[in-house]
């Protein structure tokens, strides 16, 4: 008689008691018709909104370019863009936050890629492929980068151990073992935790489908420690000013963050690549205005996987209500891109009607993350002992 194999279940670290769930958002989606869902998202974000956005803000947010990369027009404005130009560029960011908690300040880092790393995702893997002999000169032609995460934290004078957690709004191309360490590669972030949605993390490690593979990078979380992984169910409340919020469609554990800032609540993510995705009315990238008129769409998908449409659009919607008007522009929404459509002179006729370029709001307490981070590593010295 066989017996039975026992998975073992990884012990993932605990959650953090200063992340705190938000509830406004609770059961929106619970009804079978998709309108009401909509309706009922649109009123709890602008609740959220208010509540979220008349409370402190964070302490520190900045924005920094990493790389330009081609990606398909058809997907980055889905059925919307009318010229025949095949691809768009977008440019992917880095955000850094610092906020106050009840377990003191913490730094976030949102959307650290890991640059040589993600070249191995399989579609820009073939991309890069396809310039044969070229393939370094299109590199730097095509997709040139402008940082790495290691440049920008050298020109705040963030050290590695400063940092305590990392997160991205869904797992495409990301190579974590760098940042997280994985076997005998050392954590470049050594006292660094991945914030992430359990979804998101289960469908990454549980054998993806053909069109989720293509833009996950093989093997990009691996080996990495559980300890290090702190798996959410909801949305949550970091510390002042700073939230999570889940926002599933693009992947179906996609979150987005949001951070109160001196001009307003900054949403980001990638379920939508520009300005344009979340006012198509006022767009003047050709064809988007015109498919918006004629469908009636009021946001347009970024749409490489669709792993879930109908919520996709829904947390876009939701995204743009808790982001609020601009007060830049107020055609156009709070929302600021993860990786954003961007003017480049290899694709002519694609470029964003409005963008916010590089942001930067309050300052960055390097004496307080440097007294914390000489405790974590006495701690860490006596633990090892």
């Amino acid at each position: 008689m066989k017996t039975k194999t026992r998975t073992k279940t990884p012990a993932y670290a605990k959650l953090p008691p200063e992340i705190k769930t938000i509830r406004e958002l609770k059961d929106t989606r619970s009804s079978s018709a998709p309108r009401l869902r909509l309706e009922a998202t649109r009123s709890a974000a602008h609740r959220l909104r208010d509540k979220f956005g008349s409370g402190p803000q964070a302490a520190y947010y900045r924005t920094f370019d990493l790389i330009r990369a081609p990606y398909p027009a058809k997907y980055g404005l889905l059925n919307a863009f009318s010229l025949p130009t095949p691809f768009m560029h977008i440019l992917n960011r880095l955000f850094v936050v610092q906020y106050e908690s009840s377990a003191g300040l913490k730094t976030l880092l949102f959307s650290p890629s890991d640059l040589d790393g993600n070249a191995e995702t399989p579609f820009f893997k073939r991309l890069a492929n396809s310039f044969g002999p070229f393939r370094d000169l299109g590199k730097r032609l095509i997709a040139p980068t402008l940082n790495t995460v290691e440049d920008c934290l050298a020109q705040l004078n963030l050290k590695p151990e400063q940092i305590d957690y990392i997160s991205y709004d869904h797992l495409h191309t990301q190579e974590l073992r760098k940042w997280l360490g994985s076997g005998d590669q050392p954590a470049y972030f050594p006292n660094a935790k991945l914030l992430v949605m359990r979804q998101e993390w289960e469908s990454a490690n549980g054998g993806l489908l053909p069109p989720q593979a293509d833009w996950y990078c093989p093997n990009g979380t691996q080996g990495v420690d559980p300890k290090k992984i702190v798996l959410l169910d909801n949305d949550t409340l970091l510390g002042d000013g700073v939230a999570l919020i889940r926002s599933p469609g693009h992947t179906e554990g996609n979150h987005s963050l949001a951070v109160n800032t001196p001009e307003g609540v900054l949403v980001s993510s990638e379920n939508g690549v520009s300005a344009d995705s979340y006012s198509p009315m006022h767009s003047r990238v050709p064809g988007v205005r015109g498919y918006a008129e004629k469908t009636g769409m009021e946001v347009i998908l970024n749409g490489n996987t669709l792993e879930g449409g109908l919520d996709q659009y829904i947390s876009m919607v939701l995204e743009k209500e808790l982001a609020g008007p601009s007060p830049r522009n107020p055609n156009f929404y709070n929302v600021v891109p993860s990786s954003e459509m961007s003017r480049y002179w290899a694709f002519p006729g694609i470029k964003p009607t409005f963008s916010f370029g590089q942001l930067e709001y309050g300052e960055l307490n390097l004496d307080a993350q440097s007294r914390r981070s000489a405790k974590n590593q006495r701690l860490d010295r006596r633990r090892a002992a």
